[in-house]
């Protein structure tokens, strides 16, 4: 399937969340069996490019691709949560969204230091979710190779932002505006 197909399976939802953003929603992509398949191996074809040892993803889109890609390479993954959902002591951040602020959390002891982790999510906007799991990532002592994106809103500079951290960023997708 080539991007241009997968670009036709990620539905544009007007006036959502508030009027005036166009909503990229990955649901369609998602339950179409062929487009699921083909972005997963793309971002796993990604990360093993980036030599990963160990995916990460960002609740809670970021599970369904960065779990997918690490089964794809026979990696392990690591969830980075939103509060209160690990029974284990956690490291945490809190960061500005595009609509608003939230906080993440991480198990520090399932990213051994050192450790090339590929960190991976359904979109990046403005980058503040990425910006804080890599800080989150970081602070184990790991080494965040990527961000890999399905889709990459680059009008709203997430993408940029990651780079000028010096976290190489790749999208197989991306759409104008916001």
């Amino acid at each position: 399937m080539t991007l241009a197909e997968l670009e036709r399976h990620v539905r544009t939802v007007p006036d959502f969340p508030k009027p005036g953003i166009q909503f990229r929603d990955i649901t369609t992509l998602l339950s179409n069996g062929e487009a699921l398949a083909a972005s997963v191996a793309l971002l796993a074809e990604r990360a093993r490019a980036h030599q990963a040892e160990l995916i990460a993803g960002i609740e809670a889109r970021g599970f369904i691709f960065g779990t997918a890609v690490a089964v794809e390479l026979g990696l392990g993954f690591v969830p980075v949560r939103k509060p209160g959902k690990l029974p284990v002591p956690t490291i945490a951040v809190g960061y500005a969204l595009e609509y608003g602020a939230d906080r993440l959390e991480l198990d520090p002891g399932a990213v051994p230091p050192g450790t090339r982790v590929v960190l991976v999510d359904d979109l990046v906007a403005t980058g503040g979710t990425a910006l804080a799991a890599t800080d989150l990532l970081r602070r184990t002592g790991a080494h965040v190779a990527a961000a890999l994106f399905a889709i990459d809103l680059p009008d709203l500079g997430g993408a940029q932002r990651l780079r000028a951290e010096a976290v190489p960023v790749d999208a197989l997708m991306t759409f104008p505006g916001d």
